[in-house]
């Protein structure tokens, strides 16, 4: 449900990549983001992976971690 309606606000807003709509989305329905990682769907992990390496926020390696603090 999490990740279903991250895409959505991703999909919907062209403005926001998808890093920002799961702020966004934390934001409005008051979640921690400390608890994002569990609530991610795999695919969505890897979008915000790639979409972190584009934007330099991490290395491009396949052991980098995203922090979203």
């Amino acid at each position: 449900k999490f990740s279903q309606e991250v895409e959505k606000i991703a999909i919907y807003n062209v403005d926001m990549n998808y890093i920002d709509a799961v702020l966004h989305f934390c934001g409005v329905n008051e979640i921690e983001v400390e608890s994002v990682p569990k609530l991610l769907s795999k695919p969505l992990k890897e979008k915000i992976k790639y979409e972190a390496q584009r934007l330099n926020y991490m290395k491009k390696t396949s052991r980098a971690k995203l922090m979203l603090v």
